[in-house]
């Protein structure tokens, strides 16, 4: 009886020193009075989460010529910049919403040519877009999806980098113009760095 009273007395202080290492901080939109940013700090590890990104510079792109954020329901910037960090893992994921007055074709032929600084570029039109990255080869190259994109919003997509590592633009028609997305992914484990 004696044993299970000390275990469970150890694991209760030891999520009492984690607990107490722990810091939330929420910040809320000065206009719409939603949560903005939240970045959480435990002794072991963190998470990051940043709404409202717009800077293209966050995923290593170029900003298309006149095109402007797009907005969300509830008029907020269609945009996210997401970190989680521990001494096993990490992600990072920014993900941005644009608008053009341009058609879907002008924005693909610019991104091809801006995203060629990073590698061979992947034409992935007609594939689901997602973002894969896999721990088992960090450095292998980015691929298309095998299966089609059935009701998928985005019609057609770029991807360029490797696995863990990797750039995405996606576009579809929007009007008389087009909206897009530019995304960045970077993956790490205890075995790579970041």
């Amino acid at each position: 009886m004696g044993k299970p009273r000390v275990s469970m007395t150890i694991v209760a202080l030891l999520v009492a020193t984690a607990l107490s290492g722990c810091s939330i901080r929420v910040s809320k939109d000065s206009q719409t009075n939603q949560d903005k940013d939240v970045d959480i700090h435990t002794p072991l590890g963190s998470i990051s989460v940043h709404k409202g990104e717009t800077d293209p510079k966050a995923t290593g792109l170029s900003l298309y010529p006149g095109a402007q954020p797009k907005k969300n329901v509830g008029n907020d910037e269609g945009g996210a910049n997401v970190n989680i960090s521990s001494p096993f893992f990490g992600v990072k994921v920014v993900a941005l919403k644009y608008q053009s007055d341009d058609s879907p074709d002008k924005v693909l032929n610019f991104y091809r040519k801006d995203m060629s600084r990073y590698g061979k570029v992947m034409d992935c039109t007609g594939t689901s877009f997602s973002m894969d990255f896999h721990h088992h080869d960090t450095d292998a190259e980015v691929t298309c999806n095998d299966h089609q994109g059935s009701g998928h919003q985005y019609k057609e997509e770029l991807k360029v980098g490797t696995e863990n590592n990797q750039r995405i633009m996606a576009v579809r028609p929007s009007g008389s113009g087009s909206e897009f997305a530019l995304v960045y992914v970077r993956a790490w484990d205890d075995k790579s760095t970041m």
